[in-house]
């Protein structure tokens, strides 16, 4: 990516030329619960302290969650009431850092002046027990899964290792989804394996299988704090689906759902930090099912400037902004700013086409150990042509307690934890009934590729659309550059060989599915392309060597073994061999063990079987090929023809 380089400038909408620059935040709030009179009416835990610490703070500090002690009766609050107030004070905890005012969101515990000056008062006025006829009820807490047993379980492999003590670690779990067919997920669950340990976590799906090339042995994981999931269709992110501490698993609403497939990955970034011994992190996702497919398509959309992220060390203003014009009306659901150690303050707001300004998210003083989604009680509306803005500020000064460089060092952007990101992402719901993602997603494609010409993600990305819409040429026309970016980029490579596969050129095609797979001979779908390609070519035999060893790295792929069988079906066909129609008509029924209600497939293995003179089995098939598609003329014709070829041998 292009290293640029905004300088110190007044921003867009920035009243008067007012420079981005403002003065370090925090100590405000302080001063003015300091400055509060004393409660004059004495402060009982049981009436005025348990109502607040019950709902605040006692999610994560109760047995079995990660806080270091429990704060559940009245002995453990007075205990360590005076440890509390200073970390209250300075809003260090409870951990929530989007500032009043700025956003209205669910779940929010933050506490009010008021609340902390009462605790403060409490604690100085000896920490009275009071009666405990006044004690609210207990805060009741699901053991175990929140929702209720899932319906699937996927474990990690194998735990991660965590040392004593060092720097925090990220480490990727690849979770396959070992299931039959497509299923709609409404909800899922984080169990992070070791509570004590791990931080946060944020699952992805990933349908293209490509983050485990990243793997150096399967099911092993791989470090890195930031991930980027890469598909060779179009398949944009559309839900937050994250885990912190405390933290209520999210139930998507009706037509919210979204899709598992068979085969595809879940990627599980997890953020650990040493406890002071040794640690084993095996974490696990319960998903919830639904029989209610999507009918609302919300996206996620992202503001960032990463390339011109180049902070010099010592800088403690160091400024980097984005913004964005909405294509449609739009939704914002929820919000999730990011930035890693260097970030002070984050800004994103929404600028109508009015002219008036609606705030998204303020967050004063940053730090990357408290990041969170952040959903809205309510959807804000952006009409179209509203511009979202994002304005971050960079602290890379000795004075920020949180550089991890002492003495500072210029950082660039990157995705190590010792890089930085600017980040902003929106989850965002257009509204319309037709699913308009293609439309969003090209507008934040073209908006990146003016930020960063020749970039290699956006014509990446903007190519995969293009393939998803059936616009071939200008597919292969972006892939070509996405390619001329990174020449070695495997999935690159294969989407390249797909859109001129689909174009036509399955020659051509062919090469690039070659060049993926000298790259990295264990991505399979290369590999399964590359059987197409052979089979386009009538090269039979390549063609099912080729699918039998995709066959052999997933034998679930019901796909591939449809294929296969095709491919013998029509090697058999030419040469007139029973034996390769008969393990053609094998996979063929193999491959319904997955696919019951594939039409096509039901009308190939009739047709194998017809060819094989085994009509009595063959008509069962069309039938029910037609009972699913009636409309699949093929199976209506092969059906009539099998009937009366049947009857024919009947009398």
């Amino acid at each position: 990516m292009p290293v640029g380089m905004w300088g110190r400038q007044s921003w867009p909408g920035s009243p008067l030329g007012t420079p981005f620059r403002r003065p370090k935040c925090g100590a405000t709030l302080a001063l003015a619960a300091c400055a509060l009179p004393l409660h004059a009416d004495p402060i009982t835990f049981y009436k005025q302290i348990a109502p607040i610490v019950y709902h605040s703070c006692a999610p994560c500090h109760r047995p079995g969650e990660p806080g270091p002690f429990p704060l559940l009766t009245y002995t453990d609050v007075r205990k360590h009431g005076a440890q509390m107030v200073p970390l209250l004070k300075r809003r260090y905890m409870p951990p929530w850092l989007p500032e009043a005012g700025y956003g209205d969101f669910q779940d929010e515990r933050r506490l009010t002046v008021e609340q902390i000056r009462t605790i403060e008062d409490w604690v100085r006025q000896g920490a009275p027990a009071g009666s405990p006829a006044d004690a609210p009820p207990l805060p009741k807490f699901v053991p175990g899964w929140q929702l209720g047993e899932p319906d699937l379980v996927i474990e990690a492999t194998a735990p991660y290792q965590l040392s004593a003590g060092g720097p925090n670690q990220y480490w990727n779990f690849v979770l396959p989804l070992k299931m039959p067919g497509t299923r709609w997920v409404k909800a899922i669950e984080i169990r992070p394996g070791n509570m004590r340990a791990v931080h946060h976590a944020n699952l992805l799906i990933d349908r293209s299988r490509s983050a485990r090339l990243q793997e150096k042995a399967p099911g092993a994981g791989f470090p890195g704090m930031d991930l980027n999931i890469e598909s060779d269709t179009f398949d944009p992110d559309s839900h937050f689906l994250f885990w912190k501490p405390g933290g209520i698993p999210w139930v998507e609403q009706a037509g919210m759902a979204w899709r598992a497939d068979a085969g595809a990955d879940l990627v599980l970034n997890v953020h650990m930090q040493p406890t002071g011994k040794p640690e084993l992190v095996q974490p696990s996702v319960g998903l919830y099912f639904t029989d209610q497919p999507a009918t609302k398509y919300p996206m996620l959309l992202q503001l960032e400037h990463d390339g011109a992220l180049d902070i010099p060390a010592g800088d403690a203003d160091f400024p980097v902004g984005d913004d964005f014009v909405t294509p449609m009306d739009l939704d914002v659901l929820a919000v999730y700013p990011h930035a890693h150690y260097l970030g002070h303050l984050l800004e994103g707001y929404a600028t109508l086409p009015g002219g008036t300004r609606k705030w998204l998210v303020r967050i004063p003083d940053w730090d990357p150990n408290w990041q969170a989604v952040y959903r809205y009680k309510q959807p804000v509306f952006l009409p179209k042509g509203t511009v979202v803005s994002m304005r971050y500020q960079y602290d890379n000064s000795a004075a920020n307690p949180r550089n991890p460089n002492q003495p500072p060092k210029r950082v660039r952007g990157g995705n190590e934890a010792t890089d930085e990101m600017a980040h902003l992402w929106l989850q965002v719901l257009p509204r319309a009934v037709e699913d308009r993602r293609m439309e969003l997603q090209e507008a934040i494609m073209r908006h990146r590729l003016e930020k960063y010409p020749g970039d290699f993600t956006s014509q990446f990305n903007l190519g995969a659309l293009m393939l998803a819409r059936g616009d071939n040429a200008d597919a292969v026309t972006y892939l070509r550059g996405a390619v001329a970016a990174r020449p070695g980029h495997v999935v690159a490579l294969n989407t390249l060989g797909a859109a001129l596969l689909s174009a036509g050129t399955a020659i051509e095609a062919a090469g690039f599915f070659e060049r993926a797979l000298q790259a990295n001979p264990r991505y399979t779908n290369a590999r399964y392309n590359l059987a197409n390609a052979l089979a386009e070519q009538k090269r039979w035999e390549q063609a099912a060597a080729a699918f039998r060893q995709v066959l052999a790295e997933n034998p679930g792929d019901a796909g591939a073994r449809q294929h296969l069988g095709e491919v013998l079906r029509l090697w058999g066909d030419e040469r007139a061999e029973a034996g390769r129609l008969e393990e053609a008509a094998a996979h063929l029924r193999e491959s319904l063990d997955f696919r019951r209600d594939d039409a096509v497939l039901h009308s190939d293995l009739g047709a194998v079987l017809a060819r094989l003179g085994r009509f009595r089995d063959a008509v069962p098939e069309f039938e029910a090929a037609l009972r699913i598609d009636p409309k699949l003329e093929t199976a209506r014709h092969n059906l009539q023809a099998a009937r009366a070829r049947l009857a024919q041998l009947e009398h």
